[in-house]
C-alpha cells in the first residue's frame, strides 16, 4: 500500500431520518453554510440526473492543520435515502461511501473514505506524518457530525425563536 493511501471509516449518530440526512449531505452547495469549518468554497460544475448521479462539485476545503485542498467529487451511485457513493479527484483521488440506517428516531451513518493524498505536500509527507494527517481527518469529521446535528436542529425548529436559539456551526480554524 502506498504511503499516501488512507482508509478512513467514520460512524455518526444523529437525531433525524435517513431522508433528512440524505437531503443535507447530498446538497453539496449547502456545505459551506452548515459545515464551514471544513468547506470554504463549493460550486456545482455539473448538475447530474434527477437522482443526483453525475453531479460534480468543485471543492476548496481544510481541516484543523494549516493547509487547504482543492478537489472535486462526482456522485456515481445513489440509494436514496440510504446513502450514496462519490469519486474524488484532485488533491484527493479515491472513493467515499455514505451509508444511512434508521434506528428509531436516530440515523446511524457510516462514511467509508478510501483515498490517495495527491497534493504534493501531503503525498511527500504522508509516509512520516500519516498519524497527524489522520488526526486532521478525524477533527474534520467530528466538526461535520457536530454541524450536521445543528443543521437538523435548525430544520426541526417549530418557531423562528427555536431556530435562532440553535448556535452556529463551528467556524474554520483559519481562512
Amino acid at each position: 500500500m502506498a504511503g499516501n493511501h488512507y482508509d478512513f471509516f467514520t460512524t455518526w449518530r444523529v437525531t433525524g431520518t435517513c431522508e433528512e440526512v440524505h437531503e443535507v449531505l447530498s446538497d453539496g452547495d449547502s456545505l459551506v453554510r452548515w459545515w464551514p469549518s471544513v468547506y470554504l468554497q463549493v460550486k456545482t460544475t455539473k448538475p447530474g440526473d434527477d437522482r443526483g448521479v453525475g453531479k460534480v462539485m468543485d471543492l476548496y476545503t481544510k481541516g484543523w492543520l494549516p493547509y487547504t485542498l482543492r478537489w472535486d467529487f462526482e456522485i456515481v451511485e445513489t440509494d436514496r435515502p440510504h446513502g450514496f457513493t462519490l469519486k474524488a479527484h484532485g488533491d484527493f483521488e479515491g472513493t467515499g461511501v455514505w451509508s444511512f440506517r434508521q434506528d428509531g428516531d436516530t440515523v446511524e451513518m457510516t462514511y467509508d473514505w478510501r483515498i490517495d493524498a495527491e497534493k504534493p505536500l501531503l503525498k511527500a509527507l504522508s509516509p512520516v506524518l500519516k498519524p497527524i494527517f489522520a488526526a486532521n481527518h478525524r477533527w474534520a469529521m467530528a466538526r461535520g457530525q457536530e454541524s450536521l446535528e445543528l443543521e437538523l436542529r435548525r430544520r426541526h425548529a417549530r418557531t423562528a425563536a427555536e431556530r435562532e436559539a440553535v448556535p452556529p456551526p463551528p467556524p474554520p480554524t483559519f481562512r
